[in-house]
Order: structure tokens, then C-alpha cells, then sequence
């Protein structure tokens, strides 16, 4: 990417505060630990859309995981893909990948992810970059990363292991951070005892 784009932490998601992040900012990536209440809860939203239905934009772009422990990197391509007409994607694995899967079906493109080298060998890099040992795609690990970002006029949780994206309602580029920070608040809300969340925003110099 542009070197002007970064990934930068937000240190609170109170209303008040969320002004001390960068701007633009475009995406957001949660990572949040998997306990029961958000298994039961995913179960109840996908019955609940599965019933009333929802609205979902043309020009979203959304791949199912199917290889384990790559949440990170499908959230990153979630927030990258999403925003390229803000963000100048250098001719690389990256924008290969992007713009050679766009037309495909979320099922089509988490194949396409598991078969492609470039982007297996860039994740399995990147993982090793970190500062604590990265675990291996057959490691269970309870913690999970998803990507919220404004598609015209809405916002949307993109998140892999979900049946289909979520239209959390509408939201503007004025608004996206504080709308995407509600919908991390209500995550907490509902694990209330847990303090195991981390918010980053994808931002560039303005």
C-alpha cells in the first residue's frame, strides 16, 4: 500500500476520544476473545437474517476462511479491498490477489486464498514478524479478528467464519468511526468480564 496508510491503535472507543485517531480512517479491525456468549450470540444473529433478510451492496468485497488461524489476513484484505479507491494498491501479491478474485463467490474466493502461494507465503512471513510466536493453522486459539468498513452508505462486519457479511445500518465516511466503535462497544457489552479486546484503525494522512 501507500506508504501514507497505517494501521494505528485506538486507544478508546469513547464518542469523546475517537477524534485522536488519524484521519481518514477507513477500516477498523476487532480482535476479540471467542467465548460461549459469542458463540450463542453469532447463532441467534444468523437465524435472525436467515429470517428477515438483508441488505448487502454489489460492490462489497467479501471472502469466506477456510484456513485456519488466517483471520488476521482475511481482515486485512477486508479492509484493503474495501477501500481501494482511497488506498493506491501497489502492483504486487496483494492487488493480484484482490483484483483476480473480485468476481468470485465468498466460497470461491477462501479457495482461491487456501491455493495461492504468494499470498500463503506472505502470511506465513508476516506471522513470524510479530512479537510473540505466532500459532500454526492447525492451533486451536480463542481469539478472532473481524473488519468493519463503510460500503456505500453502510456499515459493514466482515467476518470469515460468518455465514454472510453483517449490514450493521447505515453510515457515511463523517460517521464510520463512531458508528464501527458502537458496534465494538456492543461486543464488549456482551462479555463484559472479559478484557481481552483490541481495536486498530487503517488511517492515512489527510
Amino acid at each position: 500500500m501507500s506508504k501514507k496508510w497505517q494501521f494505528v491503535d485506538v486507544l478508546s472507543l469513547d464518542p469523546e476520544l475517537l477524534c485522536m485517531i488519524p484521519q481518514p480512517a477507513c477500516a477498523l479491525i476487532l480482535l476479540f476473545p471467542c467465548s460461549e456468549k459469542y458463540y450463542c450470540y453469532r447463532e441467534e444473529e444468523e437465524q435472525r437474517i436467515e429470517k428477515e433478510g438483508q441488505d448487502v451492496s454489489s460492490n462489497l468485497y467479501y471472502t469466506k476462511q477456510t484456513v485456519g488461524n488466517a483471520c488476521g489476513t482475511v481482515a486485512l484484505i477486508h479492509c484493503v479491498a474495501n477501500n481501494r479507491k482511497q488506498i493506491n494498491i501497489d502492483e504486487g501479491f496483494l492487488k493480484s490477489f484482490i483484483e483476480s478474485t473480485e468476481t468470485l463467490t465468498p466460497d470461491e474466493k477462501a479457495v482461491k486464498l487456501e491455493t495461492d502461494e504468494s499470498m500463503i507465503e506472505a502470511h506465513d512471513n508476516f506471522a513470524q514478524e510479530g512479537q510473540t510466536e505466532a500459532p500454526s493453522r492447525e492451533d486451536h486459539v480463542n481469539l478472532h479478528f473481524v473488519a468493519l468498513v463503510e460500503k456505500d452508505g453502510h456499515l459493514y462486519e466482515l467476518d470469515g467464519r460468518k455465514k454472510f457479511p453483517i449490514n450493521h445500518g447505515p453510515s457515511s465516511t463523517e460517521t464510520f468511526l463512531e458508528d464501527a466503535a458502537r458496534v465494538c462497544r456492543e461486543y464488549m457489552k456482551r462479555d463484559p468480564d472479559n478484557v481481552r479486546f483490541t481495536v486498530i484503525a487503517l488511517t492515512g494522512d489527510s
